[in-house]
């Protein structure tokens, strides 16, 4: 098992990953235990002065100008996290809160929060020990953050709330602590603000879905070649020479991998020099770089903002190492409600252009000479023609979840938080807009491969012919109608998985 070392520089993209899909342990450096403990330090002579700070000896939100009396601000601290955690609703899948939880362990070792190391040993205690807190998927609207989900969390550290038991049952928190042989903590002055206070939650959907398009927009570039092929379309739309004159790199990086995946390709072959080939094939085929393409760039962008994110101090208010302690805006979601709203388009827009394909696939009168709806005997059976539908109704799905979150703000608290992000929300579709595409691109990759059978005795490329053989292992050959939806899920799996294009890329070089 892998080890993931949070320094006081922060951590990584693929640390998150690592510890929200991999299960990676983590252990905190040195330098941050004393990054942690420096900060603390300036806290404790704020607490002995007296001196009225927002968080420390204030309460909070609209109730931000009520003085707390010393002898109460540990009361505060368990207060605010109690009535933070405040969600409803189905709780949010393990990897999510793993990488929420390992974000804030980043956040605190910053040494921006003015909190002890003890508060960051906690969290790291839950994720080495496989305690997940019970996070319930409404009550963020990622304006101080995402309070509501970041407050889930830490409850479990004073052995109150809920965690993830086995099969998904609810378990109390005080036995999870006590089967781990931990304890809870006892929170001092601005610690349950720091343990709450941050974007993590917005931040760590977006890694996860960073991640999960990247290989999905390969495998999208590989589903289409497949059905451009299957549909005796033509490769030269690809030629590298006609994507430098409009030099997006997302569109030349698409091109070069479609193009790539039709050579050496008997079908190919069998029309290239065929003048009564179409002089155009339709825009799903001849386009399919330019809208791919443009999804890649929207990915590099969001990428972007992540990164950034990663290295930012979210807390409110933060621990300078002057000594003040300075209110921020800097939790606000905006920048990944947007980025995760724009990633959210983009993807939808990828599914959509291969629904088209599949549609076209599945019509005699515009597949190039395939039987109707790719069944060798049509009228008995139906083929993939529902399989069609399923598509069609998934892509009107993800055109209302495209939709922006991040303009839907509405004020709360008092209006002291006038303005919020939705960023947690725009995440949270992003990551089902996502899922979606894993389906519209499982019906296409059946679709094409099916394409591919029928064109028999021609042979197709070698990533036509590593696609027939992984589909083929569960669906057999085209023939009478089978029930169609375990295939489907079978297809989604090679969609999600990295098999195929494994074998893929071994035949043809790396996808770009």
């Amino acid at each position: 098992m892998s080890t993931v070392i949070v320094e006081p520089t922060g951590i990584t993209p693929a640390d998150v990953l690592a510890v929200a899909r991999g299960d990676a342990r983590v252990e905190l450096a040195a330098a941050t235990v004393d990054a942690m403990r420096t900060s603390r330090a300036i806290v404790d002579g704020i607490e002995a002065s007296g001196r009225p700070v927002y968080g420390v000896s204030t309460g909070f939100g609209a109730l931000a100008n009520t003085a707390i009396a010393p002898e109460r601000r540990a009361e505060l601290q368990h207060a605010l996290i109690r009535s933070h955690a405040a969600g409803v609703g189905a709780p949010m899948p393990r990897e999510v809160v793993r990488a929420m939880i390992l974000l804030r362990v980043r956040s605190l070792a910053l040494g921006r929060s003015g909190v002890r190391p003890e508060l960051a040993y906690g969290l790291v205690d839950l994720l080495n020990h496989d305690i997940t807190p019970w996070v319930p998927e409404h009550g963020s609207l990622g304006a101080s953050g995402d309070l509501a989900p970041l407050a889930h969390c830490a409850l479990v550290l004073l052995g109150e709330g809920w965690v993830l038991g086995k099969d998904g049952v609810r378990v109390a928190a005080a036995e999870a602590l006590q089967a781990a042989g931990l304890n809870p903590l006892e929170l001092a002055a601005k610690e349950g603000l720091a343990l709450i206070n941050g974007t993590d939650g917005m931040l760590g959907m977006l890694l996860l879905a960073i991640d999960d398009a990247a290989h999905l927009f390969a495998m999208a570039d590989v589903t289409a070649a497949l059905a451009i092929e299957a549909m005796l379309g033509s490769e030269r739309p690809f030629l590298p020479e006609l994507h430098t004159i409009r030099p997006h790199p997302g569109q030349a990086a698409s091109a070069a991998n479609i193009y790539r995946l039709l050579q050496d390709s008997t079908i190919m072959d069998s029309h290239r020099d065929d003048l009564a080939h179409a002089v155009q094939d339709a825009y799903s085929m001849r386009c399919a770089p330019q809208v791919a393409g443009a999804a890649r760039d929207t990915l590099e962008f969001v990428t972007t903002v992540a990164g950034r994110e990663l290295l930012s101090v979210v807390d409110n208010p933060v621990v300078l190492p002057d000594g003040r302690v300075e209110s921020t805006g800097n939790f606000h979601g905006a920048p990944l409600g947007f980025a995760a709203d724009f990633l959210a388009i983009a993807a939808a827009e990828v599914g959509a252009i291969a629904e088209r394909r599949v549609d076209r696939l599945l019509d005699v009168t515009r597949s190039r000479d395939l039987p109707p709806f790719l069944s060798p005997d049509a009228g008995v059976n139906s083929g993939l023609m529902i399989a069609q539908y399923t598509a069609a109704g998934i892509v009107a799905e993800n055109r209302r979840l495209a939709a922006p979150a991040s303009v839907d703000s509405l004020p709360t608290s008092g209006m002291q938080e006038d303005h919020v992000s939705m960023g947690w929300a725009a995440a949270k579709k992003l990551r089902t807009v996502l899922d979606n595409l894993t389906s519209l691109l499982a019906v296409e990759l059946l679709s094409a491969v099916r394409g591919l059978q029928l064109r028999a005795p021609m042979t197709p490329s070698p990533a036509g012919r590593a696609a027939v053989a992984a589909v083929g292992a569960f669906a057999g050959e085209p023939g009478p109608d089978v029930f169609l939806a375990p295939v489907l899920e079978q297809a989604r799996a090679v969609v999600s998985g990295r098999a195929l294009r494994a074998e893929i890329e071994a035949a043809t070089g790396p996808l770009r």
